[in-house]
């Protein structure tokens, strides 16, 4: 291990990854996993699926998703090397190489290296990076690791869409963690690459706030109609995780 590795346990049955001071999951990524599982209420992936994880980053979103649906087949991808070969060796250590597996490569150019994939996969799940890049901000001359994950650098939500749509099968669901203040961006990349919004679930920080996180399932080649899902409180108002949470969590 790298001297700025940590090794983390995950809570989900002894499930760890491999994370850096600049790097690490929240708890937008549990969420993405339970949403695709069908834990908070939307259509979720069945237990033998074959699963892409976009944007993988630590592989905590495969990780985690394996674990609720046991039987799962899922390929994790990620533009940045070191991410990748990290989520490879925790792979390793969690004893997954048979069900998991994780591949270097930008979400834009999937299919055109990878074209044996298009259209395998029975769902894919993303936790992208959520900020637009600006060329004059701090770091984005010169973009490091944790820049990277954030920001759109090499790929944006159209990419991320229209990569969903070349791997999935005709009906398979796309199930995407973002911003709410992206919305728009969202359901237009979707239709554009063929990806009809179905359900949405808005996430909010404790009851009675506006909602800073969003959970988003398409299926290629569906009809128009969209379903809102109720909210998810993260946190109690005194502090604390909600019930709803705790239950994702598996505490």
């Amino acid at each position: 291990m790298e001297r700025t590795e940590r090794i983390d346990d995950t809570g989900f049955s002894g499930i760890r990854v491999i994370q850096t001071e600049k790097t690490g999951y929240g708890v937008d990524a549990v969420l993405l996993a339970a949403f695709a599982a069908g834990e908070t209420g939307a259509g979720g992936a069945a237990s033998g699926s074959r699963i892409a994880d976009l944007g993988t980053g630590s592989g905590i979103v495969a990780f985690v998703l394996h674990h609720k649906l046991g039987g799962a087949k899922i390929t994790g991808f990620d533009v940045q090397g070191p991410a990748a070969a990290r989520a490879k060796r925790a792979c390793a250590m969690n004893g997954l190489e048979s069900d998991v597996d994780f591949i270097c490569c930008d979400a834009a150019e999937i299919c055109l290296k990878e074209p044996s994939l298009a259209g395998s996969f029975d769902a894919v799940v993303s936790n992208p990076p959520y900020f637009r890049r600006t060329p004059d901000e701090p770091g984005a001359a010169d973009p490091d690791e944790r820049y990277i994950a954030r920001h759109e650098t090499t790929a944006d939500i159209r990419d991320f869409a229209a990569a969903a749509a070349g791997l999935l099968r005709e009906g398979g669901s796309f199930y995407l963690v973002h911003r709410p203040d992206r919305l728009a961006d969202i359901i237009c990349a979707m239709r554009d690459a063929g990806i009809e919004p179905k359900e949405m679930q808005p996430v909010v920080p404790s009851a009675g706030r506006s909602a800073n996180i969003l959970l988003v399932r398409g299926v290629k080649g569906a009809g128009p109609e969209m379903r809102m899902l109720p909210e998810i409180a993260v946190h109690e108002t005194g502090g604390g995780y909600t019930p709803a949470i705790l239950r994702i969590y598996e505490r």
